[in-house]
């Protein structure tokens, strides 16, 4: 069983192909994987039964010629996608007991491609956080530790759960959703590839809405080629999804074709930021030099308004999720609190249902819409962001892609920063511009700390050019031969 386990997608499509096993013995495999990798809490809900009846079926078709893009490769769903009939809690209370009757896009697409699910990962409640903490279902564990410290650590956030599993080799894949890197910075935080496509590339619908302009799903995957993959897979226009775009969704493998010789790498100055380590300074001096090495040729650019992109996000972020979490009342779904009037049992079930994290973004979200604010905060930010969007547009007329760190340092301890929001919200500086201006990002793991933990680099690119990121993101983890495992695995 170790041995399926320790397969990448690609790998394991292979085999699938090669008929050397079945889609219901690499799901047996991880079933008990994902049973082995409970101590990481990285699961809220186990779908074993539907796995492997969703194995067996694929399995049916392949004998029958009609086999998928992921045909019988087991995976795991964030639990922030809809999934029909499925437990769907996005980590919090107030959704208690919600089953879908409908199935999200990007998780119908994965199905359509033959993939299984082997459960619902857990994460920060309604994506809010940097460490996933936040969760009603408890912390998740990094399945990493310190050289000579078994103290354990957060596994970054939201999409913990998602990157913990990918790591702990409990799934071989999973889905995440990342507003201002909520899929990068998790990727970074557990050694593995986590990948942010343009905004519109993948569909939100059926997606449990944090912030509608900035969330969008991505793959969490141990390669850039299964990453490539997933991408592939989970892509489409959705005329349900107004933010949808109609474009083709290329053979994103078929671009790793590890020749970036005369591409010109961006190296933004202004991400040499306050508090980053040094080690996080020289691992991208040694990505630079990696990328020269390819025949790539970096040039240090400037964009003027990251300094805004934090304050700007934690604006226009809490806003939209002040707005997108006002219909959790207690009268359609989930949580139902009783009170004496109608205002009495919205109160007490938005009291009880949302964590402290919630309530500190929705407080803020309301503040800076309201009437005597609006202007002051909200529209300001508005028109920050199309200053941050306006720098990238402008560096992409001389360079092809942009090369920075993800995180300002590894992964931190359970526990920590819980008390120090804006030492939390710190965690994001790296990520939060791109997300800002919705372009592609991807994060590759590239070295390891003097703590025996990993770092991530992370690699931009223009909308709807994740072509171009994946082909540099596999010079970079080529270069890098990131072949460390983390201390816990699941087989």
């Amino acid at each position: 069983m170790s041995d399926l386990t320790a397969l990448t997608l690609a790998g394991a499509r292979d085999l699938l192909g090669k008929g050397e096993v079945s889609a219901k013995e690499l799901t047996e495999a991880h079933v008990a994987a994902v049973e082995a990798a409970r101590p990481l809490n990285a699961f809220i809900t186990e779908t074993p039964e539907k796995a492997l009846a969703m194995a067996e079926a694929s399995d049916s078709r392949r004998a029958a010629g009609e086999a998928g893009l992921l045909e019988g490769l087991p995976i795991g769903m964030k639990d922030l996608f809809c999934t029909e009939g499925v437990l769907t809690t996005a980590g919090s209370h107030i959704l208690d007991g919600f089953h879908p009757t409908y199935e999200s896009t990007v998780s119908r697409n994965l199905w359509d491609a033959g993939a299984v699910l082997l459960g619902k990962t857990n994460l920060d409640e309604f994506a809010m956080g940097s460490s996933n903490m936040t969760s009603h279902y408890g912390a998740v564990e990094n399945p990493w530790r310190r050289e000579g410290d078994n103290r354990p650590l957060v596994p970054g956030g939201s999409s913990g759960g998602s990157a913990a599993a990918v790591a702990a080799r409990a799934v071989l894949a999973a889905t995440g959703t990342d507003t201002g890197g909520s899929i990068r910075q998790p990727a970074a935080f557990c050694g593995i590839v986590g990948m942010k496509p343009t905004y519109g590339r993948c569909s939100r619908w059926g997606i449990v809405a944090f912030a509608s302009s900035l969330d969008q799903a991505g793959p969490m995957t141990r390669t850039v080629r299964d990453s490539a993959l997933m991408l592939r897979a989970m892509a489409s226009y959705d005329s349900k999804d107004s933010t949808s775009v109609d474009r083709p969704v290329p053979d994103y493998e078929a671009a790793l074709s590890g020749d970036i010789r005369g591409m010109k790498i961006g190296v933004p100055k202004e991400y040499r930021v306050e508090g980053m380590t040094d080690e996080i300074e020289a691992l991208w001096q040694q990505g630079i030099r990696w990328l020269e090495e390819a025949g790539a040729e970096t040039v240090e650019i400037s964009l003027p308004h990251t300094h805004y992109a934090l304050p700007t996000y934690y604006i226009i972020a809490p806003a939209e999720a002040s707005s997108n979490l006002a219909r959790y009342d207690g009268v359609r779904y989930g949580l139902r609190e009783p009170g004496a009037s109608l205002d009495e049992m919205y109160e007490a079930t938005r009291g009880k249902g949302f964590g402290a994290e919630v309530k500190r973004r929705v407080l803020i979200g309301t503040y800076v819409l309201s009437a005597g604010y609006y202007d002051a905060y909200y529209n300001k930010a508005r028109r920050v962001r199309s200053l941050i969007a306006r720098d990238f547009a402008q560096a992409y007329e001389t360079v092809d892609a942009i090369l920075t760190p993800t995180a300002p340092s590894a992964a931190f301890g359970v526990g920590d920063k819980m008390d120090d929001p804006i030492a939390m919200y710190l965690n994001d500086v790296f990520t939060v511009p791109a997300s800002l201006a919705g372009l592609p990002g991807i994060s590759v793991p590239a070295g390891l700390s003097a703590e025996g933990l990993p770092l991530g680099l992370q690699i931009l690119g223009k909308a709807f050019d994740e072509e171009t990121v994946f082909r540099v993101a596999g010079v970079l983890e080529e270069a890098a031969g990131f072949e460390a495992k983390p201390a816990f695995r699941a087989a």
